[in-house]
C-alpha cells in the first residue's frame, strides 16, 4: 500500500549530486511530490527534503541505495506523524478587492496570512501551513479574483532526531580532518601564468 514518506538526506555539496539522487528515483519510476534543498545546521553539510508517495518496502530499499552514494552522510525516512512540517505559499490578490471586501481581510487573518507587498494594483500575502490549509485558502481567495499563486516545497524537522550535528562532531573527534593546504601560488597568478 502506498503512503506519503519524507526523506531527509544529509550530504556534502558537490556538483552532480542532485543528478545522482534524481536518477535513483527515475530508475524506480518514483515521482517526487516535493523537493527542497538547503544548508543544514552544520557548515558545509546540506539537507535535501524529498516527499514521495510509495510502498514502504520500495522506499526502504531506495534509502539503502541513496546511503551508498559517497557524498551522502545519512538518510532518514519518516511518515508525517514522525515529523513537523510546513510549506509556504504566496497569494496575489487585487488590492481593490481587499479594500472593498471586509470578508477577505477576515479570511486572511483567520489563516494567519500577512501582507508582503502592497501596491495599487495588487497585494501579495504570505501564509504558512500544511497542504490542506494552503489549499483551503487558495479556494477561498479564488472567489475574490486571485491573480497568482505559488507554493514552496515541504520543509521538515524530524521529531525523534538529534539532527546530524552531534554525529558530525563525534565523527570529527574520532577522525579529524587534515588541515587544508593553501596553494602558495594562488595570490601570484599574474606572475606565474604569463604567456
Amino acid at each position: 500500500m502506498k503512503k506519503e514518506f519524507t526523506l531527509t538526506i544529509y550530504t556534502e555539496n558537490h556538483v552532480g549530486l542532485i543528478n545522482k539522487i534524481a536518477i535513483m528515483f527515475s530508475r524506480r519510476k518514483i515521482s517526487l511530490e516535493s523537493f527542497n534543498t538547503s544548508p543544514s545546521e552544520v557548515p558545509n553539510i546540506y539537507r535535501f527534503t524529498i516527499v514521495v508517495v510509495e510502498a514502504e518496502a520500495v522506499v526502504k530499499n531506495l534509502v539503502k541505495q541513496i546511503e551508498k552514494i559517497v557524498d551522502v552522510f545519512k538518510v532518514y525516512c519518516n511518515t508525517n506523524d514522525e515529523i513537523v512540517w510546513q510549506q509556504m505559499a504566496l497569494y496575489k490578490v487585487p488590492t481593490e478587492v481587499i479594500i472593498k471586501e471586509v470578508k477577505v481581510e477576515r479570511l486572511l487573518r483567520e489563516y494567519g496570512a500577512k501582507a508582503v507587498v502592497i501596491r495599487n494594483d495588487y497585494t501579495v500575502f504570505e501564509a504558512t501551513g500544511q497542504g490542506e490549509e494552503i489549499n483551503k485558502l487558495l479556494k477561498k481567495l479564488d472567489k475574490f479574483g486571485l491573480i497568482e499563486f505559488v507554493r514552496s516545497s515541504r520543509i521538515a524537522i524530524i521529531n525523534a532526531s538529534e539532527g546530524i550535528h552531534k554525529k558530525v562532531v563525534e565523527m570529527e573527534l574520532k577522525n579529524p580532518a587534515l588541515q587544508t593546504i593553501n596553494n602558495e601560488f594562488l595570490d601570484k597568478k599574474d606572475q606565474v601564468f604569463q604567456m
